[in-house]
């Protein structure tokens, strides 16, 4: 469904994609369509649900399926997937690991682009590896994605051409495959740690021994490094074939001229005579109910799951779309319960949820989730399943029940009212899920109107039975996962079905609903004026100030057709208490924050705001303090309500207090036992210190906060509105918007005393040092590198800065990863501040195997070498160029990008409009530019070494 997806379950799985609800145009038909189905008898509620009618399907005779659909958002872009029904699902014991390895290879050489020319080709057309040209195997399928311009008849020629030489034509030559050995290896070795190892504990419980617990797509080391070069062709040409293949093409695209060059391109693909049979694999239902008690020595904490299985549901019809409602709507109310308990000073678990819903498209399962604080494993699953218990007995309230459609219908309308503004990658994914899974693939006008007219048939009754039906006493795996040195007082399962035989021999009293009908604000704020508009044309934008002294910039758009977001900052932040108040002035935020305020509790805020699209949320950072949130039209007045509170009537509530502080403590229990936990704290020693503002916190310190003083440094930070800058950008009439800022903003107090943020002048030493850490089991090494030092922050050195940070990462792909085989992922990362005073740093990191990272670090600072000498190659700036072009053109429709740039310009006392002069900026970059930031920044004696090694490497 495409809004309030039940809570996702975690089982240290492999992420797969998830599909999402396609959105187009309506067929006029189907409002009476569905207005029929609904009026007729419950047999109807077999009506299959209806189809886009604005996507240009077909198959051609070999098989091979195509969807073809124009989307102009964003502009001049077409976003191309390739999706195969291959997975490590169908391999041989053999052959584990060969779908994901096959995979790999489709990037290493294809017919019309031999060795890693793919990935060359794409880099110059500003194609970004790993974030844009990218591709995943899951169990049962491969799916391919190039988002591309459109714009370029040539590069959308190649584009296709690509996707059919991923079809059919990878070349697999025995020296590919063989250097692609290493790279998966450090794949597989990057994912080796706690959770992987009792992942491999759990497996056969939550997949009831089936083949799926033994083909974990990433394969096995055995297979991957020792496979003969024939086995994976085998493989390729008996799946790969294309009554298994479909592409979806969706963009800024003429459909009918797409699909002639779909037809031209994949009609030639080869047919097997004697296709393999393409079985389909399940997980049968053991009717009976396991355990398993799961510890690993570098387990950070104890986590409990409840698994209640059921066959498999589809929602292909009205009726099984109606259920998927039904569904969220006790998972919502469920939920709920469980947040309020979690607030709670007395609260057993630090977190805790309750799903219905899917678990690896396999099978159906009631799923609980208990995170229990420290010795409270009992009373963490006891908690959890005597709610269930309770909303067995007495059900749901009316209130609650409405409460959750209003959340539905909410979204519903939010979704409908920006129907022309919906992305591709969108319909690409609802377009994927159609023929991979048979998932429903309605418009978003469809999908509207069916769930506009089905929420009302909904009952309280119908939610009460579905939360019923799953929880059974059959089926039920119990999975308990903590640390090793707990592993004495781990119950066994005779324990664990007494405390639940314990909770249904006590008396529960039904769930009250407490809700408040006090208003936000306790009393009308004195309206205030604007005192004074100044136009700044060259981005459409204003400032005002008002009569308080706070300025605000407004930024209409029309990139959504009811979104409006708002940030507001002021200069201070905790950088002005001093050390001892340091725990009190960095967490008064977040605590406040969880506190509710106004009239409203924390409970009550919740509910307050329940079918309302509106956040706000408080800040106070090291330089700063403000708030940021969004809003549609409709919650205009919330959301100045709730800023005005902020300022005026914050709260902090003793049991919050108390609740936040325990769980914190609660949470640290174990975090010494975690490789990088240990590894973050040595590196921030290193370059800080003892100083507390740098270093994560200790029990002892969390226990030292005031909440008197908490809420005192809140207040404080608040109560000068004249300081702060107001950014709002989106679909707002400025007219509409001016009462609001008069009520609400210009009412705000003030004092007009300056403030400026102090430079605590925290420093890293001024040459670099090396640190090595040894923590951990697995045989692995993480290697980060880090030059640290001032920084002369300008326009220009920042654009070069960048560029350095790009084709560094360039030639870091190309060397440690495709040339040694020696990682999976590597890359260059570059920051810059400009106050206190300027800094950067420039970061390179990776992990691999101890045999290597010496020889890796080498080849590395071998490459900052010849850039430092040499500059950049010409090809590697223009892929950043390009790059960089192509994304600004992206960013100019977005409303989180002009909010960022013209927040961060009134942040950095810069002009707002400088940003509009970025494309002159980029091609002043050049090769001597680039050698110049690379010699003055990334100097041998500011390069800090920080390696983590496993512990029998002392």
């Amino acid at each position: 469904m495409k809004f309030l997806k039940p809570l996702a379950v975690a089982f240290l799985l492999p992420a797969t994609f998830s599909s999402l609800q396609a959105k187009s145009n309506f067929n006029a038909a189907l409002s009476s369509e569905v207005r029929t189905i609904l009026s007729q008898d419950t047999l109807a509620w077999s009506s299959p649900l209806p189809f886009d009618k604005d996507v240009k399907v077909g198959k051609l005779k070999n098989g091979f399926t195509y969807y073809i659909r124009k989307n102009t958002e964003p502009e001049k872009r077409v976003t191309m997937y390739l999706g195969v029904k291959v997975g490590s699902i169908l391999e041989k014991e053999e052959e584990r690991g060969l779908a994901h390895f096959l995979e790999h290879m489709n990037f290493n050489g294809l017919k019309h682009f031999p060795k890693n020319e793919l990935v060359d080709y794409l880099q110059k057309a500003g194609v970004r590896f790993g974030s844009d040209l990218n591709a995943y195997t899951g169990f049962n399928e491969t799916v391919y994605q190039l988002p591309i311009p459109s714009d370029d008849p040539e590069l959308l020629k190649n584009g296709l051409q690509v996707m059919r030489d991923w079809a059919q034509d990878a070349l697999l030559s025995s020296d590919e495959i063989d250097k692609e050995r290493g790279i998966i290896m450090e794949e597989m070795r990057g994912g080796r740690g706690a959770s992987q190892r009792m992942q491999e504990q759990m497996l056969p419980v939550l997949l009831n021994g089936s083949l799926y617990s033994n083909r974990l797509p990433i394969g096995t080391e055995e297979v991957v490094m020792g496979f003969k070069h024939q086995l994976i062709r085998d493989f390729h040409q008996r799946w790969y074939r294309p009554d298994l293949q479909s592409i979806i093409i969706v963009g800024d695209i003429d459909p009918q001229q797409m699909e002639k060059e779909v037809v031209r391109l994949f009609s030639d693909m080869k047919v097997v005579k004697k296709p393999a049979e393409r079985k389909q694999f399940g997980i049968d239902l053991l009717n009976k109910n396991q355990f398993k008690v799961i510890t690993d020595p570098e387990m950070p904490q104890t986590v409990a799951r409840v698994l209640i299985k059921h066959p498999k549901s589809e929602v292909k019809s009205v009726g099984d779309y109606r259920t998927s409602l039904i569904k969220g709507v006790f998972n919502q109310v469920i939920n709920a319960r469980l947040r309020e308990i979690s607030q709670k000073p007395d609260a057993p678990f630090l977190q805790a949820f309750v799903s219905v819903d899917g678990v690896l498209d396999v099978f159906d399962a009631m799923t609980l989730v208990a995170v229990p604080k420290p010795n409270q494993l009992e009373a963490s699953i006891q908690t959890v399943y005597r709610e269930l218990k309770r909303f067995e007995q007495f059900g749901i309230t009316e209130s609650e029940f409405q409460r959750a459609i209003a959340m539905y219908s909410k979204s519903n309308e939010m979704a409908y009212q920006e129907r022309d503004k919906v992305k591709s990658d969108t319909y690409v994914n609802n377009y994927l899920g159609h023929f991979l899974r048979g998932e429903a693939a309605m418009s978003i006008e469809q999908d509207y109107q069916l769930t506009k007219q089905l929420l009302p048939s909904l009952t309280l009754k119908e939610v009460e039975a579905i939360g019923n039906k799953y929880y059974a006493e059959t089926n039920r795996d119990i999975i308990i996962m903590g640390p090793e040195k707990d592993k004495d007082k781990m119950p066994d399962e005779a324990i664990v079905n007494n405390w639940l035989g314990s909770v249904n021999k006590e008396t529960l009293t039904a769930y009250e609903d407490q809700v408040s009908d006090l208003p936000l604000l306790s009393k009308e704020p004195v309206k205030g004026t604007i005192k004074s508009v100044k136009a700044i044309d060259a981005i459409g934008s204003k400032e005002l100030t008002l009569s308080n002294g706070v300025k605000v910039i407004l930024k209409p758009t029309t990139f959504k057709n009811d979104q409006i977001l708002i940030s507001a900052f002021s200069e201070g932040g905790h950088s002005l208490y001093d050390d001892k108040d340091y725990f009190n002035a960095s967490n008064a935020a977040g605590i406040v924050n969880s506190s509710g305020v106004g009239q409203l509790n924390a409970v009550e805020i919740r509910k307050y705001l329940a079918g309302k699209n509106v956040g706000i949320s408080p800040y106070i950072s090291e330089r700063f303090e403000g708030v940021s949130g969004s809003t549609d039209k409709e919650g205009l007045k919330t959301a100045f309500e709730l800023i005005h509170a902020y300022f005026t009537e914050p709260r902090l509530d003793e049991d919050i207090f108390q609740g936040i502080i325990a769980k914190t403590i609660a949470s640290m229990e174990n975090r010494e036992s975690e490789p990088r936990f240990v590894f973050q704290t040595a590196i921030n020693k290193a370059l800080y210190g003892d100083n507390i503002r740098k270093n994560n916190a200790s029990p002892e310190q969390i226990k030292s906060i005031s909440k008197e003083r908490t809420l005192e440094i809140f207040k404080e930070r608040f109560a000068d509105a004249s300081g702060f800058t107001f950014t709002i950008v989106g679909s707002f009439n400025e007219e509409d918007l001016k009462p609001y800022l008069e009520q609400y903003l210009a009412s705000l107090p003030s004092s007009n005393k300056p403030e400026e943020a102090r430079d605590l002048k925290i420093l890293p030493p001024a040459k670099g040092v090396e640190v090595v850490v040894n923590k951990g089991k697995e045989a692995k090494a993480q290697v980060s590198l880090a030059f640290l030092g001032d920084y002369t922050y300008n326009d220009d050195e920042n654009i070069n800065m960048d560029a350095l940070e790009s084709v560094l990462s360039i030639k870091l792909l190309e060397r440690l990863r495709e040339d040694e085989s020696g990682v999976y992922g590597t890359g260059a990362s570059a920051s810059y501040s400009k106050f206190p005073t300027g800094r950067y740093s420039f970061n390179i990191g990776f992990g691999t195997s101890l045999d290597k990272y010496q020889s890796l670090i080498n080849s590395a600072l071998d490459e900052i070498n010849k850039i430092k000498k040499n500059g950049p190659t010409q090809v590697d700036l223009d892929k950043f160029i390009i790059e960089k072009t192509r994304q600004y053109e992206l960013d100019l429709k977005e409303n989180n990008y002009w909010l960022g740039e013209i927040s961060g310009a009134y942040r950095l006392k810069e002009n707002p409009t400088a940003m509009l002069k970025y494309l002159e900026k980029l091609k002043k970059v050049n090769i001597s530019s680039v050698k110049a930031v690379a010699e003055k920044y990334l100097k041998e004696d500011k390069l800090f070494k920080f390696i983590l090694l496993p512990e029998e490497t002392k």
